[in-house]
Parts: structure tokens; C-alpha cells; sequence
């Protein structure tokens, strides 16, 4: 992988948990949290996959 499809993948995965964040601390994910004890689907996988891809995209810049 080149160097610039791992910086724009690790951008991307940054970009992706910070609007996991967001979706984390909305309002209808302290609802879901309220009453089922876990937050909404969607802001678990904004934050899983935005992991994954900044994790993915890091090694890539950090390989020779």
C-alpha cells in the first residue's frame, strides 16, 4: 500500500470516530443507553470502523 492511500485511510478513520463520538454522545444514544444499557448501533460502528481504518492506514505510514 502506498503512502498516500495510508495517510487517506488514516485520515478517514479519524474522521469516522470522531463522528462515532458525536453519534456516541447524541441524544437518542442516551436514550438507547438508558434503556437497553448499550448505545446505538450506528455510533458503534462508526467507532469500530473508524478504529479498524485509522489502525489500517497507521501501519501503512509507519512501514517502510
Amino acid at each position: 500500500m502506498n503512502k498516500a492511500m495510508s495517510a487517506a485511510l488514516f485520515v478517514i478513520g479519524v474522521i469516522l470516530v470522531v463522528f462515532g463520538l458525536n453519534a456516541y454522545h447524541s441524544a437518542s444514544s442516551n436514550l438507547s443507553r438508558f434503556f437497553t444499557g448499550a448505545p446505538t448501533d450506528k455510533a458503534l460502528w462508526l467507532l469500530i470502523g473508524g478504529g479498524i481504518a485509522a489502525a489500517i492506514g497507521f501501519s501503512g505510514l509507519v512501514r517502510k
